[in-house]
Protein backbone atom coordinates (compact mmCIF):
# COMPACT_ATOMS: atom_id res chain seq x y z
CA UNK A 1 0.00 0.00 0.00
CA UNK A 2 1.41 3.23 -1.45
CA UNK A 3 3.24 5.01 1.69
CA UNK A 4 2.97 2.86 4.20
CA UNK A 5 5.38 0.14 6.06
CA UNK A 6 5.23 -3.45 5.49
CA UNK A 7 7.68 -4.01 8.30
CA UNK A 8 6.49 -6.27 11.06
CA UNK A 9 7.36 -6.50 15.08
CA UNK A 10 9.66 -3.15 14.56
CA UNK A 11 9.22 -0.43 17.41
CA UNK A 12 6.38 1.72 15.80
CA UNK A 13 6.52 5.15 14.88
CA UNK A 14 3.91 7.81 14.15
CA UNK A 15 2.96 6.53 10.98
CA UNK A 16 4.17 3.09 11.01
CA UNK A 17 0.55 1.98 9.82
CA UNK A 18 1.47 -1.41 7.72
CA UNK A 19 -0.91 -2.65 5.22
CA UNK A 20 -2.03 -5.42 6.94
CA UNK A 21 -2.84 -2.95 10.00
CA UNK A 22 -4.70 -0.40 7.35
CA UNK A 23 -6.80 -3.94 6.34
CA UNK A 24 -7.48 -4.46 9.98
CA UNK A 25 -9.29 -0.90 10.33
CA UNK A 26 -10.69 -0.48 7.21
CA UNK A 27 -12.48 -4.39 8.39
CA UNK A 28 -14.65 -2.39 11.18
CA UNK A 29 -16.46 -0.42 8.37
CA UNK A 30 -19.33 -1.55 5.84
CA UNK A 31 -17.29 -0.77 2.69
CA UNK A 32 -13.19 -1.95 3.88
CA UNK A 33 -11.99 -1.97 -0.29
CA UNK A 34 -13.57 1.85 -0.81
CA UNK A 35 -11.56 3.22 2.95
CA UNK A 36 -8.49 1.22 1.47
CA UNK A 37 -8.91 2.68 -1.79
CA UNK A 38 -9.48 6.19 -0.73
CA UNK A 39 -5.94 5.80 1.73
CA UNK A 40 -4.50 4.19 -1.39
CA UNK A 41 -5.04 7.88 -2.92
CA UNK A 42 -4.94 9.80 -0.25
CA UNK A 43 -2.83 7.99 2.70
CA UNK A 44 -3.43 11.16 4.84
CA UNK A 45 -6.91 11.32 5.05
CA UNK A 46 -8.32 10.14 8.63
CA UNK A 47 -11.53 8.18 8.58
CA UNK A 48 -14.88 7.76 10.26
CA UNK A 49 -14.92 4.11 11.34
CA UNK A 50 -18.00 2.28 13.50
CA UNK A 51 -16.65 0.57 17.09
CA UNK A 52 -17.77 -2.53 18.32
CA UNK A 53 -17.13 -5.37 15.68
CA UNK A 54 -13.60 -4.83 14.75
CA UNK A 55 -12.71 -3.02 18.11
CA UNK A 56 -14.19 -0.80 20.49
CA UNK A 57 -12.23 2.44 21.52
CA UNK A 58 -11.96 4.03 25.15
CA UNK A 59 -10.94 7.86 24.85
CA UNK A 60 -9.29 9.38 27.81
CA UNK A 61 -8.10 12.99 28.25
CA UNK A 62 -4.37 13.63 26.28
CA UNK A 63 -1.97 13.22 29.68
CA UNK A 64 -4.11 10.58 31.28
CA UNK A 65 -3.98 8.78 28.60
CA UNK A 66 -0.28 8.94 28.08
CA UNK A 67 -0.28 7.23 31.89
CA UNK A 68 -2.45 4.75 30.95
CA UNK A 69 -0.57 3.88 27.83
CA UNK A 70 2.87 3.81 29.96
CA UNK A 71 1.37 1.73 32.54
CA UNK A 72 0.15 -0.93 30.16
CA UNK A 73 4.05 -0.70 28.67
CA UNK A 74 5.98 -0.88 31.97
CA UNK A 75 3.94 -2.84 34.29
CA UNK A 76 1.37 -4.53 31.87
CA UNK A 77 0.88 -6.60 28.76
CA UNK A 78 1.23 -3.94 26.51
CA UNK A 79 -1.57 -2.06 24.45
CA UNK A 80 -3.46 -2.66 21.16
CA UNK A 81 -3.07 0.19 18.71
CA UNK A 82 -3.33 4.01 19.94
CA UNK A 83 -4.10 7.30 18.47
CA UNK A 84 -4.26 11.04 19.81
CA UNK A 85 -6.63 12.68 17.97
CA UNK A 86 -7.50 16.79 18.40
CA UNK A 87 -6.18 16.48 22.46
CA UNK A 88 -7.52 12.95 23.49
CA UNK A 89 -5.49 9.45 23.68
CA UNK A 90 -7.66 6.90 21.85
CA UNK A 91 -6.97 3.30 23.45
CA UNK A 92 -8.47 0.67 20.87
CA UNK A 93 -9.78 -2.29 22.52
CA UNK A 94 -11.75 -5.44 22.43
CA UNK A 95 -15.08 -5.74 21.36
CA UNK A 96 -17.56 -5.59 24.43
CA UNK A 97 -15.17 -3.07 26.20
CA UNK A 98 -17.14 -0.07 26.04
CA UNK A 99 -19.78 -1.76 27.78
CA UNK A 100 -18.37 -3.67 30.88
CA UNK A 101 -15.54 -1.06 31.51
CA UNK A 102 -17.86 1.89 32.97
CA UNK A 103 -19.40 -0.29 35.67
CA UNK A 104 -16.33 -1.92 36.41
CA UNK A 105 -14.66 1.42 36.93
CA UNK A 106 -18.30 2.40 39.59
CA UNK A 107 -17.20 -0.86 41.21
CA UNK A 108 -13.72 -0.08 42.17
CA UNK A 109 -14.71 3.55 42.99
CA UNK A 110 -16.79 2.45 45.48
CA UNK A 111 -14.79 -0.73 46.85
CA UNK A 112 -11.84 1.36 46.99
CA UNK A 113 -14.10 4.27 48.59
CA UNK A 114 -15.14 1.30 50.98
CA UNK A 115 -11.77 -0.10 51.84
CA UNK A 116 -10.11 3.21 52.26
CA UNK A 117 -13.07 4.47 54.37
CA UNK A 118 -12.19 7.99 51.76
CA UNK A 119 -12.28 9.55 48.98
CA UNK A 120 -10.05 6.98 46.54
CA UNK A 121 -8.02 8.58 43.46
CA UNK A 122 -10.29 9.13 41.19
CA UNK A 123 -10.45 8.42 37.27
CA UNK A 124 -11.53 11.20 34.89
CA UNK A 125 -14.25 10.42 32.75
CA UNK A 126 -13.13 7.74 29.98
CA UNK A 127 -15.22 7.93 26.80
CA UNK A 128 -16.59 4.61 26.35
CA UNK A 129 -17.11 3.84 22.19
CA UNK A 130 -18.78 0.55 21.10
CA UNK A 131 -21.29 -0.51 19.12
CA UNK A 132 -23.65 1.62 17.17
CA UNK A 133 -20.34 4.42 17.95
CA UNK A 134 -17.86 5.64 15.38
CA UNK A 135 -14.88 7.69 15.65
CA UNK A 136 -12.24 9.42 13.39
CA UNK A 137 -8.92 7.69 13.34
CA UNK A 138 -6.03 8.90 12.35
CA UNK A 139 -4.46 8.47 8.59
CA UNK A 140 -2.06 5.86 8.11
CA UNK A 141 0.11 8.62 7.16
CA UNK A 142 0.71 12.39 6.61
CA UNK A 143 1.40 15.37 8.63
CA UNK A 144 0.30 15.05 12.28
CA UNK A 145 1.12 18.82 13.17
CA UNK A 146 -1.52 19.72 10.99
CA UNK A 147 -4.21 17.54 11.60
CA UNK A 148 -4.11 17.51 15.19
CA UNK A 149 -3.90 13.64 15.11
CA UNK A 150 -1.00 10.60 15.06
CA UNK A 151 -0.45 7.08 15.67
CA UNK A 152 1.14 6.47 19.15
CA UNK A 153 1.09 2.99 18.52
CA UNK A 154 -0.12 1.69 15.10
CA UNK A 155 -1.59 -0.92 13.94
CA UNK A 156 0.58 -3.54 12.20
CA UNK A 157 -1.56 -6.86 11.69
CA UNK A 158 -4.50 -8.12 10.73
CA UNK A 159 -5.12 -9.50 14.19
CA UNK A 160 -4.13 -7.06 16.89
CA UNK A 161 -4.21 -8.18 20.44
CA UNK A 162 -6.40 -5.84 22.22
CA UNK A 163 -7.21 -5.48 25.78
CA UNK A 164 -9.82 -6.30 27.69
CA UNK A 165 -12.25 -4.66 30.02
CA UNK A 166 -10.10 -5.68 32.88
CA UNK A 167 -6.84 -5.10 31.88
CA UNK A 168 -8.51 -0.95 30.64
CA UNK A 169 -9.64 -1.06 34.43
CA UNK A 170 -6.57 -1.97 35.76
CA UNK A 171 -4.56 0.74 33.52
CA UNK A 172 -6.88 3.75 34.92
CA UNK A 173 -6.63 2.98 38.44
CA UNK A 174 -2.93 2.73 38.08
CA UNK A 175 -2.53 5.89 36.23
CA UNK A 176 -5.01 7.85 38.52
CA UNK A 177 -2.83 6.54 41.27
CA UNK A 178 0.50 7.67 39.74
CA UNK A 179 -1.18 11.11 38.49
CA UNK A 180 -0.87 11.81 42.74
CA UNK A 181 2.71 11.26 42.25
CA UNK A 182 4.03 13.21 39.45
CA UNK A 183 3.95 16.56 37.97
CA UNK A 184 0.14 16.96 36.49
CA UNK A 185 2.82 18.15 33.37
CA UNK A 186 4.10 15.57 30.77
CA UNK A 187 7.43 14.67 30.41
CA UNK A 188 10.01 17.16 28.17
CA UNK A 189 10.79 14.17 25.83
CA UNK A 190 7.14 12.38 25.95
CA UNK A 191 7.08 12.46 22.07
CA UNK A 192 10.83 10.44 21.91
CA UNK A 193 8.87 7.57 23.70
CA UNK A 194 8.48 4.68 21.61
CA UNK A 195 6.52 1.30 22.72
CA UNK A 196 8.46 -1.80 21.76
CA UNK A 197 5.21 -4.01 20.09
CA UNK A 198 7.67 -7.41 20.47
CA UNK A 199 6.92 -7.79 23.87
CA UNK A 200 3.34 -7.54 24.10
CA UNK A 201 1.18 -10.48 26.16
Amino acid sequence: MGGMSSTRNATPHISDVTSDGAAWLASAGAYPRSTLSLWEERPDAPVVLPCGSAFDVVSAPAIFGRRMLDRLWDDGPGSGPVAEFRGRMLLFAAPGTAQRLPSLLDWEEWSARGREGGRTDEVPPLLCHGAGDAVTVPAPAGAPARSGSRWLVAPDTRQPWLPGPEIMLWAAVRAARAAVRISIFPPADQDAKVYDVSRRR
